[in-house]
């Protein structure tokens, strides 16, 4: 995994992309003047990517000064959208954003869903899932919604059996069936394609296996159906802020022919149009 020094580097960065928030009173004023730039928080891959394009080759002539601030955690994006940090963010979805507005107390709003980015079970030890031993160790990533959305892959795909009805709250404890008596190792998103070193398997979520060079269409054992997913990644604001101008613009853009075919072209499969 030649990525993962980058990876490494780019966790320990969260925490000093976070002081320097608090620091950028710049960044309050333009979320806050409709009149400014619109800051928006992402993470790196796809969807920093995608608002790079957009800023590269869009934004101008639509008259949107879009600024793109990148984040490696999936917590400090919603906190800077409520505090005013920045005006917007583009890295999560529906589910995940619900959960987070109930255990924060945060206000933030879904304004367009743009992508899906599939999560998929991953090894460099195995080729197929039907190959994991008994007793083999499988990382998930360890928030509500996305180790749900895991154990939910794993169900789908007949390794596990769930409890009717969990969806995405599902933990190791809702597992009525485990045939293979899987290990679970909770971890931090980021962290589960570096895990790939120390486990039998991992549920990856797909920006962060792009970041990874993984590739989800090829190098997945088993991976997310896109029909019917209710797992698109979407822009989000703080409650009030859905008319600002700024993100209207913005939401066009989004959902653009232009950025259509430019996930298509880039991602080969690996992140999928919503719209």
């Amino acid at each position: 995994m030649r990525n993962a020094a980058k990876i490494t580097t780019a966790v320990l960065a969260a925490g000093a992309l976070t002081l320097g928030l608090s620091a950028c009173g710049s960044d309050k004023d333009d979320a806050s003047d409709s009149s400014g730039a619109l800051v928006v928080a992402a993470s790196p891959v796809p969807h920093a990517e995608i608002l790079t394009f957009i800023k590269e080759n869009l934004a101008e002539k639509a008259g949107l000064d879009l600024q793109v601030k990148e984040f490696t955690d999936y917590v400090t994006p919603n906190t800077a959208t409520e505090d005013g940090s920045v005006g917007a963010n583009f890295f999560q979805t529906k589910p995940y954003l619900d959960d987070f507005n109930k255990k924060k107390g945060t206000h933030i709003v879904p304004v367009v869903d743009v992508h899906l980015e599939p999560l998929g079970l991953y090894s460099s030890k195995i080729d197929k899932a039907d190959d994991l031993k008994s007793g083999a160790t499988v990382a998930v990533p360890n928030d509500t919604v996305n180790e749900g959305r895991a154990l939910q892959l794993l169900a789908a795909n007949k390794i596990i059996t769930l409890k009717d009805g969990v969806g995405t709250t599902a933990t190791p404890a809702d597992i009525t069936s485990n045939p293979k008596n899987l290990k679970f190792k909770e971890l931090e998103a980021a962290q589960t394609p570096r895990s790939l070193a120390d486990v039998d398997a991992a549920v990856i979520n797909g920006n962060y296996a792009i970041e990874a060079d993984l590739k989800p269409a090829e190098d997945a054992l088993v991976l997310e159906a896109a029909k019917g997913n209710p797992n698109s990644n979407l822009l989000a604001v703080k409650e009030g802020q859905e008319k600002d101008p700024r993100v209207q613009k913005l939401v066009k853009l989004l959902t653009s022919p232009e950025v259509k075919k430019f996930i298509e072209d880039k991602y080969d499969g690996a992140v999928l149009p919503s719209f």
